[in-house]
C-alpha cells in the first residue's frame, strides 16, 4: 500500500434539517462555522484528512445546488474532485458512484468514507486509526467501520456489537442496532460489547463494488453499466440520467447490516456526530446552571439546561426557562423543549407546506 493508493470520500450533500433554522436548504450545516473557528464543518473535515490523504485524492460528493459553495470553501480542489448528485438518494448510491469513479482512476484504491459534519477532538489518535484501517483493508476484502467507545446510553446513535478479534484492535461485527430505546441503550453500554457506529467506513475499492453488486443489484444496474465512462467527460451526463433512478437506501441498511465481511476498529477520538442541537449543547461551554449561549450575548435568570443560539449582534434575555432550545437565524425564531428536538423536522415540513420555501 502506498499513499497514492489512498482516497477519501467526504459526503456533503445533506440539508441538515435537524439544525433548522440555522441549517437551511440554501446553506446547510456542513457549510457553517458553529464554533467560531473560521472554518466550516466541511472545511474542518477536509483539513483533517489531507494530513494523511493526498489532496488530489480527496473527493467531495454533494448535491448539484451546492457546487458553488464547495468551490468557494475548498478552492484547492479541482472540479473533477467534486461529484455532483442530481438528486438525493441517501448514502449507498453516493458511495457506489464514488467507488466506480475512483476505480476508473486507480483500480488498487483504498477508500475512507466520511460524513462532512463530524467533530473530532483527538485528531492524532483519529488519524492513526485511519492509517491503520486503510492498511487493514488493503490486505483483504473486508469492509471496515470505526466504532466509538460509548460514554453514555445515547439513543441517537447506532450501535455495533463486536465478535471475535481479527488482529490488533480489529473485530468482526456481530450485530448492528439502529438508535435503540433508552433502556436497551443502557444494557448495551453496561455490557461492554457494544460501540457507537461512527458512520466512518474504509475498504478497498474492489471489495465495496463486489459487495454492492451482490447485495444491491438494483443499484448496480443503474451505475455499473457506466464503468467505461467513469473518469471521462461523459460521466456527468451518465449520472444525470441514471442517478435519480437509484434506490433510496443507506449504506448501513443496504450493505453493512447484511454483508458477512464487516469488521470494526475501536477507538476513542473525542468523536461526535454533530447531527442535532442536543449534540451541539453537549459539546458547548455552559454556565454553572447548565446554560449554553453560542454566538450571542445573553442575560439568563432563573433558568437552567438551555441552549441559546442567536446572530452575534443580538442579545438574548432569558428568564424562567428550563431545558429549552432558543435559536434564531434570518427570518425564523425557534423556541422548543430541548428534549423534543426530534419534532424539528415536523416544524420544517409544516413551515414549508403552510408558508412556502422562504422559511426553509
Amino acid at each position: 500500500m502506498t499513499g497514492k493508493d489512498n482516497y477519501c470520500v467526504i459526503m456533503g450533500g445533506g440539508i441538515g434539517s435537524r439544525f433548522w433554522p440555522f441549517s437551511r436548504k440554501s446553506l446547510p450545516k456542513q457549510f457553517l462555522d458553529f464554533f467560531g473557528t473560521g472554518r466550516s464543518l466541511l472545511q474542518q473535515t477536509f483539513d483533517r484528512f489531507k494530513k494523511v490523504i493526498p489532496t488530489e485524492n480527496i473527493l467531495i460528493v454533494t448535491n448539484t445546488i451546492y457546487a458553488d459553495l464547495v468551490k468557494e470553501q475548498l478552492p484547492e480542489l479541482d472540479k473533477r474532485q467534486i461529484l455532483l448528485e442530481p438528486a438525493r438518494r441517501n448514502t449507498a448510491p453516493c458511495i457506489a458512484w464514488a467507488a466506480y469513479h475512483i476505480r476508473a482512476l486507480n483500480p488498487n484504491a483504498n477508500i475512507v468514507v466520511a460524513p462532512s459534519d463530524h467533530l473530532i477532538l483527538k485528531e492524532e489518535e483519529f488519524l492513526s486509526a485511519i492509517e491503520k484501517g486503510l492498511d487493514f483493508v488493503s490486505r483483504s476484502d473486508k469492509l471496515l467501520t470505526l466504532g466509538i467507545k460509548p460514554n453514555r446510553p445515547e439513543t441517537g446513535y447506532g450501535y455495533i456489537q463486536i465478535d471475535e478479534p481479527a488482529g490488533n484492535n480489529f473485530y468482526k461485527v456481530k450485530t448492528f442496532t439502529e438508535k435503540p430505546e433508552l433502556e436497551l441503550a443502557k444494557v448495551f453500554v453496561d455490557s461492554g460489547e457494544f460501540y457507537w457506529n461512527s458512520g466512518l467506513f474504509m475498504w478497498n475499492v474492489n471489495s465495496i463494488i463486489k459487495t454492492e453488486e451482490l447485495l444491491l443489484p438494483e443499484l448496480a444496474s443503474k451505475l455499473a453499466p457506466g464503468k467505461d465512462i467513469y473518469g471521462t467527460d461523459k460521466e456527468a451526463a451518465f449520472i444525470e440520467e441514471n442517478f435519480p433512478a437509484c434506490p433510496n437506501v443507506s449504506i448501513d441498511f443496504g450493505i453493512m447490516e447484511k454483508a458477512d465481511n464487516v469488521y470494526v476498529s475501536l477507538g476513542d477520538f473525542g468523536w461526535s456526530d454533530l447531527g442535532t442541537w442536543g449534540s451541539l449543547y453537549d459539546l458547548s461551554e455552559k454556565d454553572m446552571d447548565g446554560n449554553a449561549a453560542l454566538s450571542c450575548n445573553s442575560l439568563i435568570y432563573n433558568s437552567k439546561d438551555n441552549i441559546v443560539v442567536l446572530p452575534n449582534n443580538k442579545l438574548a434575555v432569558i428568564d424562567g426557562l428550563e431545558g429549552y432550545l432558543v435559536a434564531e437565524s434570518n427570518n425564523v425564531l425557534l423556541i422548543c423543549p430541548k428534549n423534543e428536538e426530534h419534532a424539528i423536522r415536523k416544524y420544517v415540513n409544516d413551515a414549508q407546506m403552510q408558508l412556502g420555501d422562504d422559511y426553509i
